[in-house]
């Protein structure tokens, strides 16, 4: 199922896509399951927002493909390197991503986020993806400079705006069915890679997240980038595409 929540008449609810209708829910299906109002609405009289709001934190892996930590200088981890960004950052598609003016360089990557759907703590590899709502995309924002001048992430990763997701969260998304990550800068194709180039694969990530902190339903992680991240100025359009979950859509201006 594709599962969106939508403002309409200012009234922010959740539904399912179908076709070219929104088949309303009758609450958040992470806790309300999946009970219908009897209410279809045309996609064109809703705005879409971030399918998740995580009650806690973005869970993120860096480097977690060997094409990107070789363009970074380096090499992929032996073990998921993990950084937070606060469910502050996170916004939804079609809004702006917003320069600060503490950063010279800011930076799109294109990734596959994944939405917690139950407590996790703890969880075994081969059970995680028991612990998965859906999937969804994500653009983790960096203000590329102030990462390397401040030495950790958390800055440069965490303000406001810098975690785009959306449009969906597919709850039947196949990892092995071959999706790959495009983003685009102006209609101009920056990166292109498989999702089945990842370093660590989603169920060991959740497994070692797990073992760290616990994970809360409707908390996101993000899997990392494929090669090709770059830089990007106030007006420019960003997209994500990664396959079966459409294209997230923000533009970009200064603070």
């Amino acid at each position: 199922m594709r599962i969106v929540r939508y403002r309409r008449n200012e009234a922010i609810r959740y539904g399912i896509i179908d076709e070219k209708e929104v088949v309303e829910l009758a609450g958040d299906p992470m806790f309300a399951g999946f009970e219908t109002t009897g209410d279809r609405i045309p996609l064109a009289e809703i705005t879409l927002l971030a399918p998740s709001i995580p009650r806690s934190k973005v869970v993120c892996v860096g480097k977690n493909y060997r094409d990107h930590a070789a363009e970074m200088g380096g090499e992929a981890p032996g073990e998921p390197l993990l950084f937070l960004k606060p469910n502050t950052s996170v916004i939804g598609p079609d809004d702006a991503v917003v320069r600060p003016p503490q950063s010279e360089r800011t930076d799109y990557e294109g990734e596959l986020a994944v939405v917690i759907g139950r407590v996790a703590k703890n969880v075994p590899a081969e059970k995680a993806l028991d612990y998965v709502f859906g999937y969804t995309i994500g653009n983790d924002i960096t203000a590329r400079d102030l990462q390397r001048s401040d030495g950790q992430w958390s800055r440069a990763k965490g303000f406001d705006t810098f975690c785009p997701l959306g449009p969906i969260i597919e709850t039947e998304f196949d990892l092995d069915g071959g999706a790959r990550i495009v983003s685009r800068v102006n209609g101009e194709v920056r990166q292109d890679g498989p999702i089945s180039d990842m370093v660590h694969s989603v169920p060991d990530i959740i497994a070692y997240a797990s073992a760290a902190f616990t994970l809360l339903p409707g908390d996101v992680i993000l899997t990392g980038t494929p090669a090709g991240i770059g830089e990007f100025h106030a007006g420019d359009v960003l997209e994500v595409e990664i396959t079966g979950l459409g294209i997230l859509r923000n533009t970009a201006r200064n603070a």
